[in-house]
């Protein structure tokens, strides 16, 4: 399928941009589930009420409906991490770049 690998090979860096950040946070990022169903949950209610005509009853009602989402929502883990990566420090594999091993020893790893 060359078409596929071309694609690929263009986007690579993009596809595999995910390993930049640290091992703890990829089961955040792996998904955007949590604002999709947040999101959801405001549309679907927003388009079935009745009484949300003005443009500030909407957004008071959007602004309730996420702060009840955010109470179901999950802590990131090791935030100190995010410290990190606002700082600049570059991860490799999930790893800091200065604890990861050269490429030789990796694979043999």
């Amino acid at each position: 399928y060359p078409k596929a690998v071309v694609k690929l090979e263009k986007d690579r860096a993009e596809l595999l941009a995910f390993y930049d950040y640290p091992a703890e946070h990829w089961r955040h990022i792996r998904t955007t589930n949590a604002i999709e169903s947040t999101f959801a949950t405001v549309r679907h209610r927003t388009s079935r009420t009745k009484n949300c005509v003005s443009r500030n009853s909407f957004i008071g009602l959007g602004f309730k409906m996420l702060q009840q989402a955010e109470k179901r929502w999950v802590a990131i883990f090791h935030p100190e991490k995010v410290r990190d990566l606002f700082a600049g420090m570059k991860f490799i594999d999930g790893l800091p770049a200065n604890e990861t091993l050269p490429d030789d020893q990796q694979d043999a790893a």
